[in-house]
């Protein structure tokens, strides 16, 4: 036993029901093989996120001893975690997107599928995004950003000399798809919520537009024949749904809807290897609903329902036989399903793959599942939020007010640790969706941009709202907490509405805007004054929305939580709150983790964080305080 499973088991022998919670392993990200016989995917089973492949037989995958190694050569990188993989055409190679540290200075590495030879794309650049592969493998799409450059550069690197071919520069620019001949390529570019997708002749430098109007989801790919292109893309349109361009020598035509809902945003598009049939994941009021498209007939077929209440990914088998979907639930973990298909219909089942036994029932004795809850906000506009209660405790209860990321990210049903531990503490968690969240349309996820962010502010005083007129919550024991995005939210409630919270929890928000738009990576800010204005144009405004600049107002005892990587929101953002609590003595703590980033990615960090929050939380709504941190 390792010294971290040693750790991690002392870790959770204290936390009691929740304990299995913790221990659980997460799967994601499949990719089959361009031969049939071997499946990528991505797990943090040994402790971090990691690559791993193994044999795709018979309906099973047979689970290798360890992951695929996709180190570094640079010794003044920490250990970089695995966030996306991209199988080459010819299997040859899986082009990883890694995460040193867990942080923003992303890297591109080829690595063979059984590690023994590996490559790295634009070592010397500040970082790199993955994108498509060329159909030949002889190119691989890449954005490469400078230091100190807000654009990146979207690039065709030819592998067989290393050089590479421009087409695009601007915020977020990434190369989505190349053409079956090589000869079309489709780009996106833009700031947040206002992303364009172009065309690429790259034999006459020729551009044009597939679709007008910016927009939020933008995704493209080719039709087999060339003669297509498929958008996954709500420009133009208030809902994500699959749109269809015809090319005529070269030239997009007019788009037209293949698959769409006009309550329903499409979450997700797998097509199959033939290029007849697409996979279609819907979000039906947070929960997902998988179809299956004939794209020459029109037939829908419905598909088996995973353990998990979301599917986070899909994608088909090389022979089309198959169908692997990435899945998790409230009790269930992010796991691995295999989808049979005969005759290239659905069958009625999908058998978990990894782990094995993901599809045993979980143990209705210790976690929760939520009920979703609908309430209005000030100005009328419907909110909606996921209530995990604790088990046998009528009545008004404790309750945490966990705040997402983003802001266009979603609460949905997914797998918490943090929120079952909580429940099983005797704390409930509500997970509001305020404006500005995604899966509501368009519209909505842009409720809350630049001026509008006061709304968003407002709507957490909505949350407290409905929670105590509606007796789900003690209104006396109410404590409000988020990541990122969330963390802001948090920061800015407390301030503005101090009277509401007994408790709070910011974990890598931020607190002074402009602070921000200094210190995080310049790509970021600047695909980011979309969301939440312009440093100069909008210096007064950003102030205002500040919680720094209010920090006076803030009396609730805070834990803030941060990740020593994480470039997104820079640590001086946290630092500087803790020491203005500190002068202002009002009670605090201070986690800081010094091997993550942005996010909580380790196991054992994981649990520490479970555990330190919910002894924060229960100390200051229940009673007696564990705090450790």
């Amino acid at each position: 036993m390792t010294l971290a499973d040693r750790r991690l088991d002392r870790l959770v022998a204290d936390a009691g029901p929740a304990a299995d919670v913790l221990r659980a392993v997460s799967y994601r990200s499949p990719r089959p093989g361009p031969d049939g016989r071997l499946l990528a995917w991505v797990s943090d089973r040994d402790g971090r996120p990691r690559l791993y492949v193994g044999a795709l037989v018979d309906g099973s995958v047979v689970e290798p001893p360890g992951f695929v190694p996709t180190d570094l050569d640079d010794p003044d990188l920490p250990p970089a975690d695995v966030g996306g993989v991209a199988w080459s055409p010819d299997g040859s190679w899986l082009a990883c997107q890694l995460a040193p540290g867990g942080g923003e200075r992303t890297r591109v590495l080829l690595v063979s599928p059984d590690g023994s030879r590996r490559h790295e794309i634009a070592p010397g650049a500040a970082a790199v995004v993955l994108g498509s592969w060329s159909p030949s493998g002889s190119h691989l799409g890449v954005t490469v950003y400078g230091e100190g450059r807000g654009e990146g550069q979207a690039c065709l690197v030819d592998l067989r000399d290393g050089t590479s071919t421009v087409l695009a520069s601007g915020p977020a620019a990434v190369v989505c798809a190349v053409s079956g001949d090589g000869h079309r390529v489709v780009v996106r570019h833009g700031r947040r919520g206002d992303r364009h997708l172009e065309l690429v002749d790259l034999r006459t430098g020729v551009r044009a537009e597939l679709v007008p109007g910016g927009a939020t989801v933008a995704e493209a790919r080719f039709g087999v024949t060339g003669g297509m292109v498929y958008l996954h893309t709500d420009a133009d349109r208030d809902r994500p749904a699959l749109l269809a361009v015809p090319l005529h020598a070269g030239r997009p035509g007019i788009a037209s809807p293949v698959a769409e809902r006009s309550h329903d945003d499409l979450d997700l598009v797998a097509l199959d290897p033939a290029g007849a049939r697409a996979v279609l994941v819907w979000n039906v009021d947070g929960r997902s609903e998988a179809e299956m498209l004939d794209l020459r007939s029109g037939m829908l077929s419905p598909l088996p329902d995973p353990a998990g209440d979301v599917v986070t990914d899909a994608a088909f088998t090389r022979d089309g036989r198959g169908l692997v979907l990435a899945s998790e639930g409230p009790t269930v973990a992010p796991h691995l399903s295999l989808v049979p298909l005969v005759d290239g219909l659905p069958g009625t089942e999908a058998e978990a793959v990894l782990p094995p036994g993901a599809d045993d029932a979980p143990d209705d004795d210790v976690l929760v599942s939520p009920t979703l809850h609908e309430f209005r906000a000030d100005d009328g506009l419907t909110l909606t939020g996921w209530l995990f209660r604790p088990r046998g405790t009528p009545g008004p209860t404790p309750t945490l007010v966990w705040l997402h990321g983003g802001p266009e990210a979603q609460e949905r049903p997914v797998f918490q640790p943090l929120f079952q531990a909580l429940a099983a503490a005797g704390v409930a968690v509500f997970a509001p969706n305020v404006r500005g969240s995604a899966g509501f349309g368009r519209a909505f996820s842009r409720a809350d941009d630049v001026h509008l962010r006061f709304a968003a502010i407002d709507d957490v005083r909505a949350v407290v709202g409905f929670l105590s007129r509606s007796g789900l919550a003690d209104p006396a024991r109410i404590g409000v907490a988020g990541r990122s995005y969330g963390g802001y939210l948090t920061l800015a409630a407390l301030v503005r509405h101090p009277d509401l919270f007994g408790v709070g929890v910011d974990v890598c928000g931020m607190a002074d805007l402009h602070a921000f738009y200094a210190g995080t990576e310049p790509w970021i800010a600047e695909a980011a004054t979309s969301k939440y204005g312009d440093p100069g144009a909008d210096a007064d405004l950003l102030r205002q929305l500040s919680p720094i600049h209010r920090i006076d107002r803030l009396v609730a005892p805070l834990l803030v939580v941060h990740g020593r990587h994480d470039t997104n929101v820079p640590v001086s953002e946290p630092e500087r709150v803790v020491a203005a609590l500190r002068e202002r003595g009002v009670p605090h703590s201070y986690l800081v983790f010094d091997d993550e980033g942005h996010e909580v990615h380790d196991l054992g960090n994981r649990a520490v964080f479970v555990r330190e929050v919910v002894g924060w939380v229960g100390g200051h709504l229940i009673g007696a305080s564990t705090r450790t941190a």
